[in-house]
């Protein structure tokens, strides 16, 4: 958070720099991250759970999700978090909720139909890991500050190009240029980066939560299976890292740019979990 915060204080200078007021763009940029992260805080779940059309169930409506997301709450000390199934047959889940208490774990109807109950126990663990761990807060407000990062990017482009730059010339300019082009560029990078090490360890607390590890590498596979060749047509890519893999992409991508580890990298690391013992 910290890093990406500094990029965007930076990129709010240069482009403050070369428009004449760095004063006036740095308050900007400073407020408008103060503001995405509040606005993230309280609603970002609210917004997510919509965008999908989840739908909070009852424990008569699901009993058995119901009965597992109680167990491993159970495990992690955790209080239950509310159970929606979002109407889509693309096989997936997240969680959602700005702490613990007040958590949503969220199964497309394509992953109860899909996987069986252990691999479901062990899509659920990793989740239930994302809860404790904090992830939904993080993962958000890391994408919403470098959203902010690539605005703030995107207004000092457009200005210069309008007319905005000052009469300046050496080479503060040109870093200052430098910086409105790459920085946004290097605040995307830090979000993935943040993404990728969440996901590994929510693998690994979720494995000692559920105590399957195995099952969540069985579930994995088949998890990237499907979305390969059936991905989901409907929601934001914006919001792919908040799944337990990306559900976007029907082919394999450059593991810089993605919002997951490489999913046989996940699978061969919780492998050697279970064969370790260590869970």
């Amino acid at each position: 958070m910290g890093v990406l915060t500094v990029l965007l204080l930076v990129v709010g200078f240069a482009i403050g720099y070369l428009v004449g007021n760095v004063n006036l763009v740095l308050t900007i940029a400073f407020m408008f991250a103060m503001l995405l992260n509040i606005a993230t805080y309280w609603y970002a779940d609210k917004w997510v759970l919509k965008l999908y059309k989840a739908k909070l169930v009852s424990e008569a409506e699901a009993p058995e999700l119901h009965e597992i997301v109680g167990r491993l709450a159970e495990n992690a000390k955790l209080p239950k978090p509310k159970v929606a199934i979002i109407p889509n047959d693309t096989p997936n889940a997240f969680a959602t909720g700005r702490n613990a208490s007040h958590a949503v774990v969220a199964v497309t109807r394509g992953a109860i139909n899909l996987l069986d109950k252990e691999q479901l126990e062990g899509v659920l663990g990793h989740e239930m890991a994302h809860v404790e761990n904090k992830d939904m807060l993080v993962n958000t407000m890391a994408a919403m500050i470098a959203g902010a990062v690539a605005y703030v990017g995107m207004f000092g482009r457009f200005s210069l190009i309008s007319g905005g730059q000052r009469n300046r010339e050496g080479g503060a300019t040109i870093l200052a240029l430098l910086a409105v082009i790459l920085i946004p560029f290097a605040a995307m990078f830090v979000r993935l980066s943040i993404s990728r090490t969440r996901e590994y360890g929510a693998d690994e607390e979720g494995a000692k939560i559920s105590g399957k590890p195995r099952a969540l590498a069985s579930a994995l596979r088949a998890l990237e299976s499907a979305v390969k060749n059936h991905p989901m047509q409907t929601g934001n890519p914006a919001t792919s890292h908040m799944f337990i893999v990306n559900p976007f992409r029907g082919a394999s991508v450059v593991e810089l740019l993605s919002t997951h580890p490489m999913t046989e990298k996940r699978i061969q690391r919780l492998e050697e979990m279970a064969a370790s013992g260590k869970f």
